[in-house]
């Protein structure tokens, strides 16, 4: 071989290899994507009652396909050891017809039981226990032999917290509340005159002086004792969020002081991702389920049906952030059809936010909706 046929050919192995390279790193730098499985059926739901056999089989079918499994119980071996104690995050405040629906949580928690998984190791919680009695869990949890917790009754774990500038009043329940009834007072604040106090917001007695938090704290259910996390959100309108789904109803359920977040959008939009981003959060979520069977447009928690929307699906993926995107699309969707004078779309960075800390995916263009059979 010539000395040019060699050059030539050294040359042209050379540019096949930074091709295959350039074309190696593009597919490395690509954006991820999201993948979301639904399982629908119109018979899911009649009169905003559910029907426990329908919604059953959707819940086996979007588990099934989610996990790549042929059974509800060899997909449930593939997610979570027996050894796990698993907390099945509801939404209960809204009530039984409009926030997380039992017949969708009693296929899942007796599915996971079915499966071998010890009923110790199982748990319904939420925010407040008053809210999980009154919406049925309680009796559900019974009935299937697991355990119902409320973050509230559980406790606050003092190591383990979210700390911003924004203050927020405290109320009883909240780990630095008793702080407010006169122990302890800080001295700068015994320093400050009263007028200083009254300009500043802060009221003259000891009590009050010292009544705003900027810790939130985690609860102590999920610090001591949960070991994984599924989220069960309902398709519902937040003000602040735009939809009160598997983010806000995690981080809001999960720390204590959270009120100072909840009514400004922008407070809410930084702090949400940022509270479900720690440790004992969405590093213990193995995947979210979406109770899209009816979807509430507008009202937040109060029960409003004539402003409710048949969606009947149930929805599967391992990425909240693409979950709540959806139902927020679905969400506009409905306003759109049936707009009323004066009212604004929804404007949240929440769950850009949520993306920009590797939370998932808020694209709509990058979730893949795989239907299910």
């Amino acid at each position: 071989m010539t000395l040019l046929k060699t050059l030539i050919l050294s040359w042209l192995i050379g540019s096949l290899l930074s091709t295959a390279s350039l074309l190696a790193t593009s597919k490395t730098n690509l954006p991820p994507r999201a993948k979301v499985f639904v399982a629908g059926d119109s018979r899911a739901t009649t009169a905003f009652l559910t029907d426990a056999a329908v919604v059953r089989r959707l819940v086996v079918s979007g588990l099934v396909a989610f996990s790549g499994k042929d059974s509800p119980s060899k997909a449930w071996r593939s997610l979570v050891r027996s050894n796990e104690v698993v907390g099945f995050k509801v939404t209960s405040a809204p009530g039984a017809l409009i926030g997380t629906r039992i017949d969708v949580v009693d296929a899942l928690v007796s599915t996971l039981i079915d499966a071998g998984h010890p009923k110790s190791n199982i748990v319904i919680w939420d925010r407040g226990s008053k809210e999980l009695q009154s919406s049925g869990f309680v009796d559900l949890a019974g009935r299937l032999g697991v355990q119902t917790a409320a973050t509230t009754d559980f406790g606050w774990d003092s190591t383990q917290f979210y700390e911003s500038g924004w203050s927020g009043k405290l109320v009883f329940g909240d780990l630095e509340f008793e702080s407010s009834l006169g122990i302890n007072i800080p001295k700068i604040f015994e320093s400050l005159p009263a007028s200083n106090l009254q300009q500043n917001g802060l009221e003259s007695s000891p009590r009050d002086r010292i009544s705003l938090g900027r810790r939130s704290h985690v609860s102590l259910l999920l610090t001591r004792k949960l070991s994984r996390i599924i989220t069960v959100a309902p398709v519902m309108t937040h003000n602040a969020a735009g939809i009160n789904g598997h983010l806000v109803s995690l981080a809001f359920g999960a720390f204590d002081n959270v009120f100072r977040f909840d009514g400004e959008p922008h407070r809410t939009a930084e702090s949400v991702p940022e509270l479900c981003a720690l440790d004992d959060l969405m590093p213990k979520v193995i995947f979210g389920v979406s109770d899209a069977l009816i979807a509430q447009v507008r009202g937040e928690k109060i029960v409003r049906l004539h402003e409710t929307l048949a969606l009947n699906e149930i929805r599967f993926s391992a990425d909240l952030v693409a979950l709540d995107c959806l139902a927020l699309a679905d969400i506009e969707a409905a306003r759109s059809k049936q707009q009323l004078d004066g009212e604004k779309p929804f404007k949240t960075e929440l769950y850009g936010n949520a993306e920009l800390l590797n939370l998932g995916v808020a694209d709509p263009h990058r979730i893949d909706v795989i239907r299910v059979p």
